[in-house]
């Protein structure tokens, strides 16, 4: 597989699971997820050595898919966009402080106290000690953050390339921005916050 095609470029927890199968059932699939990392210990350990500043081949740590999703690619969304100049770049609508509330409820509660495998240290040195410059405690930082970030994209990303969207309108706006149809099916829905309480930490199966 070649270039991307969709770059997603939205912090986890936006709704971008339920946007992850709505791509792959529009036909912009395989999309890259976290739950990749957690699928695959090697493909983990080749991000951790992203994180930790090695130059990145892009399209050989992306390599089969065709379009991503919230961390830890939408991180390097400006790399992706230029190593992928025909991609639409793609942004998914929360309100921050909704979006806050749920981060801290879900992927910062589960987060291991020492991460030791390479998938929480992707995460620990990109996200939280990178993102949000070990202060994600603080919600007004935080949000800021949240903000500043659709700000920078929206000021980068040309208005033909940007595409932004609410996951809670469903099918619509997805659709018409990428220029397909609208499936009958109905459009999904995924890991809503409140799945999190009983989740393993371990589980292969994590979505943001």
């Amino acid at each position: 597989m070649g270039e991307l095609t969709v770059i997603g470029a939205s912090f986890g927890r936006t709704g971008t699971a339920s946007v992850r199968f709505a791509l792959e059932q529009l036909g912009f699939g395989p999309c890259h997820h976290i739950r990749h990392l957690f699928a695959s210990d090697r493909h983990a350990r080749d991000w951790l050595r992203v994180a930790e500043g090695e130059p990145a081949d892009w399209h050989r740590l992306l390599f089969g898919f065709a379009a991503t999703i919230a961390w830890p690619a939408s991180c390097y969304w400006r790399e992706l966009a230029e190593a992928n100049p025909s991609a639409k770049v793609l942004l998914v609508h929360r309100d921050p402080s909704d979006w806050y509330a749920s981060v801290a409820r879900t992927l910062y509660r589960r987060r291991p106290k020492r991460p030791v495998a390479e998938r929480d240290r992707v995460f620990e040195r990109l996200i939280w000690n990178g993102v949000f410059d070990g202060r994600f405690t603080d919600p007004r930082h935080a949000m800021d953050v949240y903000r500043d970030h659709y700000r920078e994209v929206r000021a980068t990303i040309p208005s033909d390339r940007l595409i932004e969207v609410d996951a809670a309108k469903g099918w619509p706006p997805l659709c018409e921005e990428l220029g397909v149809p609208v499936p009958d099916e109905t459009f999904p829905h995924a890991n809503a916050t409140g799945e999190y309480p009983n989740r393993p930490r371990t589980t292969g199966a994590v979505r943001t």
